[in-house]
Parts: structure tokens; C-alpha cells; sequence
């Protein structure tokens, strides 16, 4: 990206010249005209596209931060960032573990219409190692990357162990964190005991707290100096299992991450991650980049034990609202409005949308996006578009769900279900026989989406 003055007379003479050398001198005076605009439009173009972070958190409940309604403790600098922008009550993860959703962001599509999606989730089982993500399907960093941006993950992986599958073999220029589904906040090993912390595909050894670890590599990327725009992924493994505050000790090799923990805990990781975010939004103002840089937050999926679901029903896992409702909000000064709530549907893959939009990249022809681009809708406080989303877990439990508008289709282990969401945010209200046209118009079109999708991968 041009930034510097001379170097910019410097290309507009060079054009000028080239040019001159082919155009009588009688249209000389008008063609330099249209030259001198056509190189500001170009320079203009790519000079105005933002830096972009997208910052994912891991397993947060829908009502775990304070300004969508968390009371026992309080989330002051993600409240602020969601206070500076617009506030999605209606976003979505792509599905309802770790997995799945990272694979519909990367990738901008369903989850099962790539192998490593039909995984729920990646575990550190000998058969998993040798599925992940390849090139073979081009991931957001690859596309934007290729629009002229500098590319960097800090954080979680989760698409695969192996050298072939890590993040600079899919599009990213740097990568800082772990490649498993978690790890010990303390030693950074992973839930096989061995450890898990990488600079790039090389093992690294740290010290530190790994919420604290990933904020201060993010915060000195955003401080060193860039030469393009650049897109910077920030995958925190918080509020995650295991369930660590900053003066835990770590967890013995043979004890299951999934034990221990308490609210109390909870709420103390909780404030490690908001202070992280403060971290990297002072890093942005010290920058002085807070105006060319747009920042995106949500997370992947529903919370668990200690999470607040906002009152929905179910929890990580599940189909049901309490698995898949996320939190979303979006900061771009002076794009985007400050204090502004949307009612718009949204899922992971819009997210991947949208950044390729304001990157001014292109999806792959060949792997067209299942998304839609929310720029209009942020930008302008802009007209609400109708969506339909599916859903599909296998492995764990075996759930599919459509949302049409305001309706809900959802099957489960116990039956069938017909929701609307805008009276009955909370599913109590089953509709189905009561709606029962709309039941089945959903479940038929359930049905033609699963035809278009590759079968689910038996556990």
C-alpha cells in the first residue's frame, strides 16, 4: 500500500510518461486528465482499505459479558468496544463446537462441506490427527492475503496437528498459539499432556498465561510496522476448559481438563479476557490506528457449566438457541455508527463475508460463500436482510435445525420442534402442530440443504 508522497508522484510521473509516449499532443491535455484520476482513484482505493481484526473468544455463553446481561461480574473494555459500534443480538456460530464454526469462518462455507468440518470436534485421538485443513479449500487469510494484506493467528487452531495442516500452510503469514482444542492456561500443554505452544510450525517454550501470552503477541504485532494493510485473527482459548485463573497451578498430566473450575474461577478468566481486549484496542490508539482499523468480536459457540446462556435453552453442544446464539458487535470509527443494535440474522460465515468485502478480496468461484456481506446493514443502520441458516450435528448428538425468519425447525434426540423466535426466544413454545404448514415447509427444506452437503462422518 502507497502511503509515502514521492513515491506516489514518483508511479503517477512514471504512468504520466509511459502514457504521453503513445498519445498525440492534441489529445495530450485530456488524457492527462483521465490518467491523474484514474491513478488517484487506484491509489485512493487501496489506501482507504482498513487494517481488519477479527477476535474470536472460545465457549462464552450468550449472557456471559456484562452488556448482554452478565450480573455478577462486570466486562467494562467489551462493553466499551460494543459500545463504539453495532451490537448483534441475533448472531449465530456456524455450529455448536469448536471445530465446526473455525472451519465455516476459514472457509466462508457450511462446515460439512469440508471433511475437516464433518469432525465434532477435532479431538487428540490417533484418528484425528490425520484429518485437517488443507489448501486444497481456499481459507480467508489465503483470499485476503492475495488482495494485497499481511496475514497473522494469534491464538487457537483446532483444524488440524500436523505440519501440513497449520495456519501458515493456509494462507497465514504468522501463527502464535496452539493447535489443539485446549490447553493448560499454565504449562500450555494439551489435553494428551504433551505441549502445545508454537511460533509458526515450531515448538516454542513461554512462560506466561495464555490469555495473557495471546494479547501480547497480537498487541506487538499491531505496534510493528506494516508495510500493506494487514488482517489479524485473534483466537483466545478463554473462557475455555480448563478452568484456570492466572495463579492456578497447571493441571497434572493424568487430570481431565474438564474437572475443577467454579464460578468464582469463571469470573476471574473472565476479566483476564476483558483485560486483553484493553490491551489490544490501547495497542490500536497507541498505533494510531483506531480510525483504519475495523474490529470484529464474537465467539463459537454456546458456553457450558459455568457460562450464562442468557436465559436460552441448552448449552454448547446443542442446536437449541443455548448452543449456537453468540455474541457479535463491530467497531469501525467513522463507518460505522457508535451505540447502534441490529435485529439482523447473522452467522460465522457472514463474518467471512464481510471481511473479504472490505479487503477487497474475492471468494474462489469454485467454493462460493454461504454467507452474506453485512457491510450495508452496519453502515448505514441499513434495512434488515431475510436469511435462512442450517445446522447439522452427528457425531455427539444427533440434531438439525433451520431458521427461516422469525421460525425455527429443530430435531433433536427427543423429537421435532417448530419455534418462533421473535414471541419465544427461549423455545418453550412448540408450534408444530399448531403451524404445522410451516413445519413442514422447513423440514422439506431441510431436507433439499442436507442433499447438497456430504454425508456425516460416523464418531
Amino acid at each position: 500500500m502507497l502511503t509515502n508522497p514521492t513515491a506516489m508522484l514518483h508511479n503517477f510521473h512514471f504512468f504520466k510518461n509511459l502514457y504521453t509516449s503513445f498519445v498525440p499532443y492534441d489529445h495530450l491535455k485530456y488524457s492527462l486528465v483521465f490518467v491523474s484520476f484514474a491513478f488517484l482513484f487506484h491509489f485512493n482505493v487501496h489506501a482507504q482499505r482498513p487494517n481488519i481484526i477479527y477476535i474470536m473468544t472460545d465457549d462464552m455463553g450468550y449472557g456471559d459479558l456484562s452488556g448482554y446481561g452478565r450480573k455478577d461480574f462486570q466486562t467494562p473494555n467489551l462493553d466499551k468496544l460494543a459500545s463504539q459500534g453495532i451490537k448483534f443480538i441475533n448472531a449465530y456460530s456456524a455450529g455448536p463446537l469448536c471445530t465446526p464454526t473455525r472451519v465455516g469462518f476459514i472457509t466462508g462455507r457450511y462446515p460439512a462441506r469440508t471433511p475437516v468440518g464433518l469432525i465434532e470436534p477435532l479431538t487428540g485421538q490417533k484418528k484425528d490427527t490425520a484429518i485437517g485443513l488443507t489448501p486444497v479449500y481456499p481459507s480467508i487469510a489465503t483470499l485476503v492475503k492475495a488482495s494485497g494484506y499481511e496475514t497473522a493467528l494469534i491464538g487457537k487452531w483446532h483444524l488440524g496437528a500436523r505440519s501440513k495442516h497449520s495456519p501458515v500452510k493456509n494462507g497465514f503469514d504468522y501463527f502464535f498459539g496452539i493447535h489443539g482444542g485446549a490447553a493448560d492456561y499454565i504449562s500450555h500443554k494439551g489435553g494428551d499432556g504433551l505441549p502445545d505452544l508454537y511460533d509458526n510450525d515450531t515448538p516454542v517454550t513461554q512462560e506466561g498465561y495464555l490469555t495473557d501470552l495471546f494479547s501480547q503477541k497480537a498487541s506487538a504485532y499491531i505496534k510493528q510496522k506494516h508495510r500493506k494493510p494487514f488482517f489479524l485473527t485473534v483466537a483466545f482459548t478463554a473462557p475455555h476448559w480448563p478452568w484456570q485463573g492466572t495463579g492456578d497451578k497447571p493441571y497434572a498430566d493424568s487430570v481431565d481438563f474438564r474437572v475443577g473450575g467454579s464460578p468464582a474461577v469463571y469470573a476471574t478468566m473472565m476479566k483476564s479476557l476483558d483485560d486483553a481486549i484493553g490491551v489490544l484496542m490501547k495497542s490500536l490508539d497507541d498505533a494510531g490506528l483506531s480510525n483504519e482499523t475495523i474490529v470484529i468480536f464474537t465467539n463459537d459457540n454456546g458456553g457450558e457449566r459455568y457460562s450464562d446462556n442468557g436465559g436460552l435453552t441448552n448449552a454448547k453442544g446443542t442446536l437449541w438457541e443455548g448452543g449456537i446464539r453468540v455474541p457479535a458487535f463491530v467497531r469501525w470509527p467513522n463507518k460505522i455508527s457508535p451505540g447502534t443494535i441490529t435485529q439482523q440474522i447473522s452467522i460465522t460465515m457472514d463474518w467471512t463475508a464481510t471481511i473479504l468485502s472490505v479487503a477487497g478480496a474475492k471468494a474462489h468461484p469454485d467454493f462460493p460463500l454461504d454467507a452474506i456481506d453485512l457491510m450495508p446493514v452496519m453502515r448505514a443502520n441499513g434495512k434488515n436482510t431475510e436469511r435462512t441458516l442450517y445446522w447439522r450435528t452427528f457425531q455427539r448428538n444427533k440434531q438439525k435445525a433451520i431458521r427461516m425468519g422469525d421460525w425455527k425447525y429443530l430435531q433433536d434426540e427427543k423429537g421435532e420442534y417448530l419455534f418462533n423466535l421473535v414471541n419465544d426466544q427461549q423455545e418453550k413454545n412448540n408450534l408444530r402442530e399448531k403451524h404445522s404448514d410451516v413445519f413442514n415447509k422447513l423440514k422439506k427444506m431441510y431436507a433439499d440443504w442436507e442433499k447438497t452437503v456430504p454425508p456425516p462422518t460416523p464418531l
